[in-house]
């Protein structure tokens, strides 16, 4: 596959990934949500999972003790691997209350249509449009945020199980608001 394919851009130049402002907008609306719908939407803004990935947790993936939640990669199912990736503190905490309410199984009961549906809804209410008001468009975020957070490249790769260094480096290539607060580092 060429380079070409792997770009934070679709063919016509639009970016895939959402912008922090609007992911701070998409994180107050999912405020407005059921706990349980709320706690689906931000799971996702913090890890840069799929909806699969993250209809498949269940308790046992939220490690505590170390801040982390551990992540089947389902892209690869001839053979099991997992991801963790660290998330904030409030997060561990609102998932242990689901949990403890919750019992056995999955952490959410419904369909990845469903997901998709619920991801669709908070875009729509924190009026993000194009083609990155999409779960793909948080997944996408997580990257950007990751580089310009500075989290080294071989880090991200793992955190989103990417077999090739080159499919992680696209969050590197950013353009508009990301692209001034990275060449911003180098005025100081």
């Amino acid at each position: 596959m060429s380079r070409k394919n792997y770009s934070a851009y679709d063919p016509e130049g639009r970016r895939k990934y959402m912008t922090q402002e609007e992911g701070r907008r998409f994180l107050k609306c999912c405020r407005r949500l059921c706990r349980s719908e709320a706690l689906f939407c931000t799971t996702i803004y913090y890890t840069g999972m799929r909806i699969s990935e993250a209809l498949s947790l269940t308790a046992q993936d939220i490690d505590h003790a170390t801040g982390v939640i551990r992540i089947r990669s389902l892209k690869k199912r001839e053979r099991k691997e997992f991801r963790r990736i660290p998330v904030p503190n409030s997060l561990l905490s609102a998932l242990r209350n689901l949990v403890d309410q919750g019992g056995e199984g999955p952490l959410w009961a419904f369909s990845r249509t469903t997901g998709w549906r619920i991801i669709k809804r908070v875009m729509n209410a924190a009026e993000i449009t194009g083609i990155h008001a999409t779960a793909k468009g948080l997944r996408h975020a997580f990257g950007i945020r990751g580089a310009i957070a500075k989290i080294p490249l071989n880090l991200l790769q793992l955190w989103f199980g990417h077999s090739q260094s080159a499919t992680t480096a696209i969050y590197l290539d950013v353009r508009d608001d990301e692209e001034r607060t990275l060449i911003q580092r180098t005025w100081k």
